[in-house]
C-alpha cells in the first residue's frame, strides 16, 4: 500500500508534438503555456459547462410555455375579439404572473451561479513546470493534475505518480474498497482520492470523460425526490382530465342549448373554463423555491439542488460528522506524553519528520507540524497516507547518523493491545473531550499488513479542539424541533462522547463503539434509534447506519467535510457539505454550506418548512377555486342555464380571495414541520369547500333567477350570485390565514374593504357588471352565504378531526 517518494515533481521534461497523445513519463512537468494555447485552439478543452440552475433560455421557456398558459391564450385571443376589455383581464393577469416567475428565478439562478463560482473547487495542474490552480473548464488535453486526498478527479487520465494514492471508484462502480494506483493505471472522473497524493495526465476532457458521459444521463431526472412538486404534478394531471369534458358540455350548453347572443354565450363560456385552471400555483410553487434560494443565498448557502430546501425540512435525523462539523477543522497540540522511557527530544524529531513526510496533512498532523518543526537530517524514504479504514498513517525514515527507523502515528485503541495500562491513561484524556493520537515504532516494513500487531508505544500526543461556538445552539434547536441529532465520527467513541456532551447534545453520556455495532441492518438500526453518539466508525460503516435509519421509515440527512462522509453523503436524503470541505463532499452534496458555519441548517430547514407549509395553504386556496368552477359548470350544464359569470367577475372574485392573499401567504414565515402526504391534505379540504362554494352560489343563482324578471335580469342575478361566492371564498382564505396574526388580519380585512368599493364606486360598478339590485337578494345572498360558511367552517373541524395530521 505504499510508493517510493523518489520522484521529482517539478522536473522539467522535454516537450513531445501536440499532436501526439501524452506521455505520462515526459509529461510530469507538465504542458508549456504555448502547448495550453494550442490545445485551446483546436478545442481540446474540458468544456463541460457545470451549472447549478437552469438556462436563461429554459427559464423562460419553462415559464411561457406551459399547458395551461397554451388554454388560456386561446381563450384570451377569443375574448380579445368578442368581449370588452374587462373580461380579457385574466390574460393580462397571466402575463404579468409568467413575468414575476421568470424574473424570479433570475434572480435565482444569478444568486446560484454566483455561489457556485465561490464554491467551486480549482484543481492544481502543472504548467510550465509549476504547479497553479486553475478552473476544472480550464482543463485541456495533456494536463498534468495534481491529486490529494479529498481531491475529485475531474477528467479521465492516466497516472504518472502515485506515493500511496489510493482512489474510490464507489461512485462510478459500486465497489466499496479503495483502488491502490499506480503509475500507468487509468483513472476515472468521477472518483476521489482516499488516501496519499500524485499526479496524473488528462487523457479524456470535456463531454468524452466518463463522469461527463454520467451527468449528462444523470440530468435527465431530478436527484431528490420533490413531494411538493410531484404532487402538484399529480393534481394538474386530474385537473386537466377533469375539465375537458366539463368545458366541453359547458360549451355545447351555453352555444348550442341557450338561445343567447353569440358573443355573450362565449364569453360565458370563457368565463366558466378560466377558473378551473390552477394556474398561479405553479407560479407561486417556483417563487417560494427561487425566493428561498435568494435568502439561502444571502447566507453563503449553496442549494445545488433546488428540492433540497423542501427536503431537508421532512428530515427528522441528522447524522453529524463531529471534526469540521461540531468542532472547527484546526486543532492544537496541549501536551506531549513519553511512554515506556522514550526521550522527549527524540520523539519531537520524529514528529517534525512524520509531519514533513505528508504533502496534504489533514487537521490532526497539521497541529503536529506547528507544533514541532522538521528536522532536515532525516530523510523519508517511504510513507503510508493516513485512511480513514485504518485510522493510521506511517513512514519510514534514514535518520541522520545512518540508522533507519519506521513509524506509525495514530488512533491509539487501534494500534494498542487490548489490556495496555496506557489505554486506561488514554480513556482519562477522552473523556475530557480531548483527541489522543499514539506514536509507535514498528519493525516491520510499511506494506506489510501486520505492521501494527507488534508496534512499540514511544508517546502520547494530545489535541485539543476547537468546538464551533455556534453548534450548541444548533444542536438545541434540532432537539426543539423533534429532529434527532446523531454525532457519527472516526474518532474515539469516549471523546466524541465528551465533545457533544459539552455541545449539550441529550443522550451524549451514552456513546457506542461502532466496532461493536451489529451487522445485520435491523439490529444495527435498533442501536441507532436507542442512541445518539458513535465513534469508530468507519466510511462503509457510516454508509450502513444511513440506511439502517431509512429502513425504519426516517428522513436522514448526513452532514460533513472529509472524504470518508462521501459515500454517507451521496446515500443520505440530504447531504450537506461544509465548503471548506474535500471536493469529493461538495460534489455529491446537495447543500453546501459555504461559510462552514454549522448554524446555517437551521436557517435552510426553516427555509423549507416555509415553502411546504405556505405552498400547502395556498394549493388549498387554488384548487377549491378549480373545484366549485367545476361543480358549477356541470350543475350549468344540467340545469340547463346561462352560465351566471363572465370572465370579469371571476378575475375579481380570484384576485381578490386567491391571487393576491396567496402571494402573500406563500411567503410568510411559516414553521410548521413539513408534513407528508401533500396531495391527500390539500384535496381533502379542497373538495368540501369546493363543493360547498358551489352549491351556495348556485343556490343563491336559482333564486335570483326565480325572483328577477326583465331585460337586466341577467346581471342582477350574476351580482348577487357573485355576492355570495365572494363572501364564502372570504371564508374559506379566513381560515387558511389561520393562526391569524396583525398582518394576516389585515390582508383578510383589506380584501373584504377592496370588494366593497367595487360596489360602492359607480364606475367599477359599471366597469365589472356588478350593481346590486334591491334589498332583498342581496341580503337572502349574504344569508346564504352565512349558512354555507357555518357548514365550512363545521365541515374542516370534522375534516381535521378525523383526519388529524
Amino acid at each position: 500500500m505504499t510508493q517510493r517518494a523518489n520522484i521529482d515533481a517539478g522536473a522539467e521534461l522535454d516537450p513531445v508534438h501536440p499532436m501526439s497523445p501524452p506521455e505520462p513519463a515526459r509529461r510530469a512537468g507538465g504542458l508549456t503555456a504555448a502547448e495550453v494555447a494550442e490545445r485551446v485552439a483546436r478545442g481540446e478543452v474540458n468544456d463541460v459547462p457545470v451549472r447549478s440552475s437552469r438556462s436563461t433560455a429554459e427559464i423562460v421557456r419553462g415559464n411561457v410555455f406551459t399547458r395551461f398558459n397554451a388554454i388560456i391564450g386561446v381563450l384570451w385571443a377569443i375574448m380579445l375579439v368578442v368581449a370588452p376589455i374587462q373580461d380579457s383581464l385574466f390574460g393580462f393577469v397571466i402575463i404579468a404572473n409568467t413575468g414575476i416567475g421568470i424574473i424570479q428565478e433570475m434572480r435565482a439562478k444569478k444568486t446560484l451561479d454566483g455561489l457556485a463560482v465561490i464554491g467551486e473547487a480549482k484543481p492544481t495542474v502543472r504548467r510550465d513546470g509549476r504547479a497553479v490552480e486553475i478552473s476544472t473548464s480550464e482543463i485541456v488535453l495533456g494536463d498534468v493534475i495534481e491529486l490529494g486526498p479529498g481531491d475529485k478527479v475531474v477528467v479521465d487520465g492516466e497516472a504518472v505518480e502515485a506515493d500511496g494514492l489510493e482512489v474510490d471508484e464507489s461512485l462510478l462502480t459500486g465497489e466499496a474498497d479503495p483502488v491502490l494506483k499506480k503509475p500507468g493505471d487509468t483513472m476515472m472522473s468521477g472518483a476521489f482520492v482516499v488516501a496519499g497524493g500524485g499526479a496524473f495526465t488528462a487523457t479524456k476532457v470535456g463531454r468524452e470523460a466518463y463522469a461527463a458521459q454520467l451527468a449528462e444521463e444523470a440530468s435527465r431526472f431530478t436527484l431528490v425526490h420533490s413531494e411538493l412538486r410531484s404532487g402538484i404534478s399529480t393534481i394538474l394531471k386530474y385537473v386537466t382530465w377533469m375539465m375537458i369534458p366539463t368545458a366541453l358540455g359547458l360549451v355545447l350548453s351555453q352555444l348550442v342549448v341557450k338561445d343567447n347572443d353569440v358573443k355573450d354565450s362565449i364569453a360565458r363560456t370563457v368565463g366558466g373554463i378560466v377558473p378551473m385552471i390552477p394556474e398561479g400555483l405553479v407560479l407561486l410553487t417556483s417563487v417560494a423555491f427561487a425566493i428561498g434560494v435568494i435568502r439561502l443565498g444571502r447566507k453563503q448557502c449553496l442549494v445545488q439542488e433546488l428540492p433540497a430546501i423542501e427536503g431537508l425540512a421532512r428530515v427528522d435525523v441528522v447524522c453529524l460528522d463531529k471534526t469540521g462539523t461540531l468542532t472547527e477543522g484546526g486543532m492544537d497540540v496541549t501536551e506531549l506524553r513519553p511512554l515506556n522511557g522514550a526521550d522527549e527530544a527524540y520523539v519531537r524529531t520524529v514528529l517534525g519528520a512524520l509531519g514533513e513526510s505528508d504533502p496534504r496533512p489533514n487537521a490532526s498532523l497539521q497541529a503536529i507540524i506547528d507544533a514541532y518543526p522538521d528536522s532536515e537530517a532525516w530523510r523519508c524514504t517511504e510513507s503510508l497516507p493516513f485512511s480513514s479504514a485504518r485510522k493510521y498513517s506511517g513512514a519510514a525514515f534514514s535518520e541522520g547518523d545512518g540508522e533507519n527507523s519506521t513509524w506509525l502515528l495514530g488512533a491509539p485503541d487501534v494500534l494498542l493491545r487490548t489490556g495496555d495500562p496506557a489505554l486506561s491513561e488514554i480513556d482519562a484524556l477522552n473523556e475530557q473531550g480531548l483527541r489522543v493520537l499514539l506514536l509507535a515504532r514498528s519493525s516491520r516494513e510499511l506494506d506489510d499488513p501486520a505492521i501494527a500487531s507488534d508496534a512499540e508505544p514511544s508517546a502520547l500526543v494530545v489535541l485539543e479542539q476547537r468546538l464551533r461556538p455556534d453548534a450548541s445552539d444548533t444542536l438545541r434547536y434540532f432537539d426543539e424541533q423533534d429532529v434527532r441529532a446523531k454525532v457519527i465520527s472516526g474518532d474515539n467513541a469516549v471523546s466524541v462522547g465528551a465533545v457533544a456532551g459539552k455541545l449539550g447534545l441529550p443522550g451524549a453520556a451514552d456513546t457506542v463503539d461502532a466496532r461493536q455495532l451489529p451487522a445485520e441492518q435491523g439490529e444495527m438500526a435498533d442501536v441507532l434509534d436507542s442512541n445518539s453518539v458513535f465513534g469508530r466508525v468507519t466510511p462503509q460503516q457510516k454508509r450502513d447506519m444511513v440506511a439502517a435509519l431509512q429502513s425504519r421509515g426516517h428522513t436522514v440527512a448526513m452532514t460533513g467535510d472529509g472524504v470518508n462522509d462521501v459515500l454517507a453523503l451521496k446515500d443520505a436524503d440530504i447531504g450537506v457539505s461544509m465548503g471548506s470541505g474535500s471536493e469529493a463532499t461538495r460534489a455529491v452534496a446537495q447543500i453546501v454550506l459555504l461559510n462552514n458555519s454549522f448554524s446555517t441548517l437551521p436557517s435552510v430547514v426553516a427555509e423549507g418548512r416555509r415553502v411546504i407549509g405556505n405552498i400547502t395553504r395556498v394549493a388549498t386556496l387554488f384548487l377549491t377555486k378549480t373545484v366549485y368552477s367545476v361543480l358549477l359548470a356541470v350543475l350549468v350544464v344540467c340545469f340547463q342555464v346561462e352560465y351566471p359569470f363572465l370572465p370579469r367577475h371571476l378575475t375579481l372574485l380570484s384576485t381578490f380571495t386567491i391571487g393576491i392573499p396567496a402571494f402573500f401567504l406563500a411567503l410568510a414565515p411559516n414553521k410548521e414541520r413539513a408534513k407528508p402526504h401533500f396531495v391527500r391534505r390539500v384535496m381533502r379540504y379542497a373538495i368540501p369547500s369546493g363543493v360547498i362554494a358551489a352549491v351556495a352560489t348556485f343556490v343563491t343563482y336559482m333564486i335570483a333567477r326565480a325572483y328577477y324578471t326583465g331585460s337586466g335580469a341577467l346581471d342582477a342575478e350574476t351580482s348577487a350570485t357573485t355576492l355570495t361566492l365572494f363572501l364564502v371564498s372570504m371564508w374559506v382564505l379566513a381560515i387558511i390565514a389561520r393562526p391569524y396574526t396583525w398582518w394576516r388580519i389585515a390582508l383578510v380585512v383589506s380584501m373584504a374593504v377592496a370588494f366593497l368599493l367595487v360596489l360602492a364606486v359607480p364606475w367599477l360598478q359599471h366597469f365589472f357588471a356588478l350593481r346590486l339590485v334591491g334589498v332583498v337578494l342581496p341580503w337572502t345572498a349574504v344569508g346564504v352565504a352565512v349558512v354555507a360558511s357555518a357548514v365550512l367552517e363545521l365541515t374542516w373541524r370534522h375534516v381535521t378531526h378525523r383526519w388529524p395530521d
